[in-house]
């Protein structure tokens, strides 16, 4: 299995654009697959630099209904428009950040919703032997603190997201399991445990973002959050990947107390699961 990261907020060493998004292309036993869609077209032209033919892709997910992870959906679907793209029912919602100048919006484009080749699932869905997605239903720790601002409009009304729109993926090939999920806005260790109750063992691969960045610097309370958020993967048999809406800050927090069960994949770099 091969996974490559087309593009997140650093830079890599293969001459690919960065930029804050993320999209994973991978290559199972079975499938050619694309695991979100960046923001923009460029996602597409680090394929390119890469060597990846997108035309190839049979199966393509989004995480979660947010513009950085959507927002190469279109320029996809002009190139490809065989490969169905999974999404929650939930993914068209109109979602917001609330910030000092008040309320962005931070959905996708709404034509997404119009393509013929999008496939809305709702809750968990298997889509073959290979390949499963799965929602977090029961919480067992807090989202992360960072998720505060992230809201959803209904009617004239702006309410705390519940994520119930983000998903993640599970693929099941050549002896492995791998677990891919966007930013984990529900918490990454709420989808270990998810993931543990719904399959019955621990993933050998988790790769995702923790939704842990920020733009100001990081309060005592919430360093003891990812510190203790560490703490508590060290105790899964899995290795992790990270990237995207981390952060490098939280990541070397992180990293000094994980060591090598986490590791960073930046825009370009690509993982070779044997």
């Amino acid at each position: 299995m091969r996974i490559v990261n087309l593009i997140e907020n650093t830079e890599g060493n293969n001459g690919c654009s960065c930029a804050h998004g993320l999209s994973f292309y991978i290559e199972t036993g079975e499938h050619r697959l694309l695991m979100d869609f960046g923001p923009s077209e460029v996602t597409l032209s680090n394929a390119g630099v890469l060597g990846i033919d997108l035309a190839a892709v049979d199966v393509a997910i989004l995480s979660h209904g947010h513009y950085d992870h959507s927002g190469g959906i279109i320029p996809f679907a002009e190139l490809n428009s065989k490969a169905p793209i999974y999404m929650q029912r939930g993914a068209t919602g109109d979602y917001y950040s609330e910030g000092s100048e008040g309320y962005r919006y931070i959905g996708i484009d709404k034509n997404i919703a119009k393509l013929p080749q999008v496939r809305f699932v709702e809750g968990d869905y298997i889509i073959d032997d290979e390949l499963s997605l799965f929602v977090v239903d029961k919480r067992v720790r807090d989202i992360p603190f960072t998720n505060s601002r992230l809201k959803i409009k209904r009617e004239n009304e702006f309410l705390q997201d519940d994520f119930s729109h983000e998903q993640a993926l599970v693929i099941k090939s050549e002896g492995k399991t791998v677990l891919l999920s966007g930013c984990a806005h529900n918490g990454i260790i709420n989808f270990m445990e998810a993931y543990k109750a719904k399959y019955g063992e621990e993933p050998d691969i988790a790769i995702s973002g923790f939704h842990l960045v920020k733009k100001t610097e990081y309060s005592p309370e919430q360093m003891r959050e990812i510190t203790a958020t560490a703490e508590a993967l060290t105790a899964y048999r899995s290795q992790f990947y990270t990237c995207h809406c981390t952060g490098i800050t939280a990541y070397e927090a992180m990293k000094n107390i994980m060591g090598g069960q986490l590791e960073y994949i930046h825009s370009g770099d690509a993982i070779e699961i044997l």
